[in-house]
């Protein structure tokens, strides 16, 4: 590899960690612009929006442009679909709390289907943002194929929490990771994880 070779490649790789950084900022600005209480998931499908786009061949979109439109379209059914999860697992973290202060009156099955539920709720929860910055579906069509998909594409489920768990361990050893690149990375990475499902889904 020639110096030139070496320099264009250089360009190419600061190139992206300016387009993750610049996601990564406006993920943060656009969930304090809804007060993260309403601006956290539209935030999230707007990033995953704007990956799914780069990993589809439209690098060269507007970032900050592109971003803005899929926040505002998916206002409304992100904070839905976002407010309903947060719901479930606040209800699902309750009866964690009961379970756990009565565990000696309970029987073995029900911490089991407890266990059971909280591994199909989070698999859907996993899905449903990819899902929502692919396709265009009601909300409960988005919550139905997270489940489905999730099951049948166990693989891929777990290489998206994997991608969860790298990022989430770096942040921690690296603080300054969160402010620049952990959710811009992590959430391109989902992306381009689900990608490879919707490609296979989109053929049939």
């Amino acid at each position: 590899m020639d110096g030139k070779q070496i320099i264009t490649s250089l360009d190419r790789i600061m190139h992206w960690v300016m387009r993750f950084a610049i996601l990564n900022v406006l993920w943060f600005l656009f969930s304090l612009l809804g007060l993260f209480v309403a601006g956290i998931f539209p935030a999230t499908v707007a990033a995953l929006g704007v990956a799914r786009k780069w990993i589809t061949g439209n690098d060269e979109i507007h970032i900050y442009k592109t971003f803005r439109e899929i926040y505002k379209q998916e206002f409304k059914s992100a904070n839905l679909i976002g407010w309903m999860l947060m719901i479930g697992g606040l209800v699902l973290y309750i009866n964690y709390r009961v379970m756990v202060n009565a565990t000696n009156e309970i029987m073995f099955i029900i911490p089991f289907a407890f266990y059971l539920l909280v591994f199909f709720f989070t698999i859907t929860a996993l899905w449903s943002f990819p899902l929502m910055a692919h396709y265009e579906s009601k909300w409960h069509i988005h919550i139905k194929n997270a489940f489905i998909i999730g099951i049948s594409k166990i693989h891929y489920t777990l290489l998206l929490g994997m991608v969860f768990f790298i990022v989430f361990y770096i942040s921690l050893e690296i603080p300054a990771f969160i402010l620049f690149f952990s959710v811009g990375i992590g959430l391109a990475g989902c992306m381009w994880v689900a990608m490879q499902v919707f490609k296979q889904l989109d053929k049939n």
